[in-house]
């Protein structure tokens, strides 16, 4: 039988100029832990202006930093309890 114990959410804000996107990618755990991320997008002046592409790059790169932040925080936590190091988690 399978329980959900937690539910995360995900939050996302953007930050752009012209050329610039910036992104904040932030999840709060169960134990009330937060942990954030950041990714950036730039454009070349020779592209068209396409924020949501802009959007959708530095909001990747700002999850994809989250994952990683994440990853490392289960290792630690799995090191911390175990005593031993931790095979490394593939993402």
């Amino acid at each position: 039988m399978m329980h959900t114990a937690v539910g995360w959410h995900v939050e996302l804000e953007f930050m752009e100029d012209d050329q610039h996107t910036r992104a904040v990618a932030m999840v709060r755990l169960a134990d009330g832990t937060e942990v954030r991320a950041h990714g950036r997008a730039s454009r070349h002046q020779v592209d068209s202006n396409q924020p949501r592409v802009g959007e959708e790059i530095a909001g990747a790169r700002a999850l994809n930093e989250l994952a990683m932040q994440l990853l490392s925080k289960a290792h630690e936590e799995i090191d911390t309890v175990s005593g031993r190091t931790s095979h490394p988690i593939h993402v």
